[in-house]
């Protein structure tokens, strides 16, 4: 071989190695280029997910919405601002009795268990008149929201007629419904109107679960609570008849027994 064909070998050699190098850098660049891309994209994706999840713990929950909701949707059957005068009884009766209480309240639920019945049938009768201020304060201290679906649920009862919303609110403290304090049972719309199914005028009522579900009553239920939270009253049950507690006798405690209560309601009713 000659030592001009050696040169020309040795140089195209060179050659290829260059064109082979070059070639490679560029598939090194790309790959970088690449890889710095998706990085890019990575981490624009992570800081927007960070946003998004910054963003959706800022927005104000369903029930914060409905108690600054500036229009509000009463049921029927109720009078005054915002529909939060609910008052249930025989226009010629007398005397009002005012009831305090929240739906997950547990002492509430024994009021109603032995008391509840004795209410209805003096209301039935004419006795009096029962306005209910309805509270909320429990899904505070044992958080939850069944206090706030409840009253909203009430309020769909009230809806259909004021002996619905009667019967309801006994459904919902009744011994077979009614849950511990902790067990938020109530913010549940199912289990509502699985109650609601034991009251003849709500069992199968379209209009009144749509109302449930669609939380047609949940800015008036906030604008009740703001009602009980400005009453001044502190613990729920409370009853008042002419501004003044009705309690068993000789203490500050309200009456627990048909007995006490039937006492208790007659000095009042003569006051």
């Amino acid at each position: 071989m000659s030592a001009r064909n050696t040169q020309a070998n040795k140089a195209a050699a060179r050659e290829r190695l260059r064109v082979e190098r070059e070639r490679q850098a560029k598939k090194d660049r790309a790959r970088r280029q690449l890889v710095v891309g998706v990085s890019a994209v990575a981490v624009l994706a992570a800081a927007g997910g960070i946003g998004y999840a910054v963003v959706q713990s800022n927005k104000p929950s369903q029930w914060e919405e409905a108690g600054k909701a500036t229009t509000v949707t009463a049921p029927k059957n109720t009078t005054g601002t915002n529909g939060t005068t609910v008052v249930v009884g025989k226009a010629s009766a007398k005397k009002t009795l005012e009831l305090y209480e929240d739906s997950r309240c547990p002492v509430c639920a024994t009021f109603e268990q032995s008391v509840g019945a004795t209410v209805e049938k003096d209301v039935e009768a004419g006795k009096y008149k029962i306005k209910y201020i309805g509270a909320t304060f429990i899904d505070n201290g044992a958080p939850g929201e069944g206090s706030k679906n409840a009253l909203s649920a009430l309020g769909a009862a009230l809806n259909v007629s004021p002996e619905a919303f009667l019967k309801y609110k006994s459904a919902l403290y009744s011994a077979e419904f009614h849950p511990e304090e902790n067990d938020d049972k109530f913010a549940e719309d199912s289990y509502l109107l699985k109650v609601a199914d034991s009251v003849p005028a709500l069992k199968g009522n379209a209009e009144f679960k749509k109302n449930v579900e669609d939380g047609t009553f949940d800015a008036w239920a906030m604008k009740m609570s703001k009602a009980f939270d400005d009453s001044g009253v502190t613990g729920t049950p409370t009853l008042k008849m002419d501004g003044k507690k009705v309690t068993t006798a000789g203490s500050d405690n309200p009456p627990m027994t048909a007995a006490e209560f039937t006492t208790a309601i007659d000095a009042a009713l003569k006051g």
